[in-house]
């Protein structure tokens, strides 16, 4: 096949099509002229690639994109494919150029015939990125990145996340004239999209969504680390005073916030800030971020807005994992404050809303085991030591080996239950607040 020829067609139809519509739509079916021979073309070109035979698909490609241009999207989606595994697989410079020239040129024409511009645009733009490795070219795919993140808001395709990352990389070792700021700016974009996706992901409870999206994260900030110093020592800085003239700058605070979190100095009052900022100045509110300020208030102390926090992401919690995680940390802020039976409610509702979620038995495990000076009575150890069983049958339920054997081995021993004339197996009840009945058990 000579693909100079292939190029010159496809040149001549991209300049006849030019009138067309932008947002006509492939659905002509076959033409109503060469009907039998459309329905060959694709037939034969349909064989050739199932066998890997993509040299051979071509002819019959040529002619419908000469001869019945909208028969169907699938000729251009077919038409890109057949073209990519050509490109793969040539190792001749010149004759790739070629090839992936064509490539280009099927998207091309793919808009021009069937419209849906952003879409196709994007297919292209990360073609390009595969086969645009010069130094030239690098220069003209990062031009194409920044207008694709600019015409195709949140919904760049997955596969253009960490590509538009690692071109500007690309870009950055060949021609060493990109600024931190500019760097950080595309970072931004990115991280801007994933987010989104993110959200929407979690949303929807697509739990595989959300882990890829996470790697997709990774992947992106460890570029850029790569590129920009960007440690702690960098945010306090240069982005600390910007956000001190600027606290609602929702942009810079979301940029602390990734880089003080990838520095580990999530401890510094400036995280915190950045935090809050982001909670109070986003539109879309997160049951994460206010479920990470509450850990912050609770770690400080300041259990009152820890607690104003939790009631906030309350609802917007949507999985089951989310609300589980709330009602735990409402769990462990009662505790904290020594309301023992409200801490315990609040982890009942965390087992009951993710019965997978072992910690709520665990933590009513702690609230019992712990509860041992508070309740005893200090009269007979028998009865005083029954909040070691309630403990562990807690930790039998969260199935914690290693906490059911401490908390056995504070059980009451024989001679202690034989003082209440007690007998093992009975029923008995803990007082105290945690007023429950156990199957009696000793350590011994």
């Amino acid at each position: 096949m000579n693909m100079k020829l292939l190029t010159v067609v496809c040149s001549i139809l991209y300049l006849a099509g030019a009138h067309t519509n932008g947002l006509a739509q492939c659905k002509e079916g076959w033409p109503a002229e060469n009907k039998p021979k459309a329905e060959e073309s694709v037939a034969i070109y349909g064989d050739a690639m199932r066998q890997g035979n993509y040299r051979g698909a071509t002819p019959g490609l040529q002619w419908m994109l000469a001869n019945a241009p909208k028969w169907n999207t699938k000729l251009y989606i077919d038409g890109a494919d057949i073209y990519d595994k050509l490109a793969e697989k040539e190792s001749d410079p010149a004759k790739k150029k070629v090839i992936v020239d064509s490539l280009l040129l099927i998207y091309d024409l793919r808009i021009k015939n069937c419209g849906d511009e952003t879409n196709v645009l994007s297919r292209k733009v990360y073609a390009c990125y595969k086969y645009f490795k010069t130094k030239e070219k690098v220069v003209e795919l990062l031009s194409m990145y920044d207008k694709i993140y600019e015409t195709s808001g949140n919904n760049v395709t997955d596969a253009n996340l960490v590509a538009y990352m690692t071109t500007v990389k690309n870009y950055q070792t060949l021609h060493k004239n990109l600024t931190d700021e500019q760097i950080l700016q595309r970072y931004d974009r990115i991280m801007s999209v994933i987010d989104a996706k993110m959200k929407i992901a979690m949303t929807q409870s697509k739990q595989s969504d959300i882990d890829k999206l996470k790697s997709y994260k990774d992947a992106v900030e460890s570029i850029l680390i790569g590129l920009v110093k960007v440690d702690c020592e960098f945010v306090k800085k240069n982005l600390a005073p910007k956000f001190r003239q600027n606290p609602t700058d929702l942009a810079l605070a979301k940029k602390i916030y990734n880089f003080m979190l990838a520095g580990k100095c999530t401890e510094d009052p400036l995280f915190l800030e950045a935090l809050e900022a982001i909670d109070k100045h986003n539109p879309e509110k997160d049951f994460g971020l206010k479920k990470t300020l509450a850990v912050r208030y609770m770690t400080n102390g300041n259990y009152e807005k820890a607690e104003a926090f939790l009631k906030e992401a309350f609802p917007l919690a949507v999985t089951p994992q989310d609300k589980s995680d709330g009602n735990l940390l409402m769990g462990s802020i009662e505790a904290k404050k020594g309301n023992y039976a409200g801490a315990r409610d609040f982890f009942q509702k965390a087992a009951v809303a993710d019965p997978t979620n072992k910690n709520a038995w665990e933590k009513m495990g702690d609230l019992y085991y712990n509860s041992f000076d508070n309740c005893a009575k200090k009269q007979n150890l028998a009865e005083d030591r029954l909040v070691y069983i309630a403990a562990y049958e807690m930790y039998q339920k969260a199935g914690n080996a290693q906490l059911m054997a401490r908390a056995k081995a504070q059980f009451p021993s024989k001679e202690e239950i034989f003082l209440l004339n007690w007998q093992t197996g009975s029923n008995q009840q803990v007082k105290c607040w945690i007023n429950e009945a156990v199957v009696l058990k000793t350590r011994d």
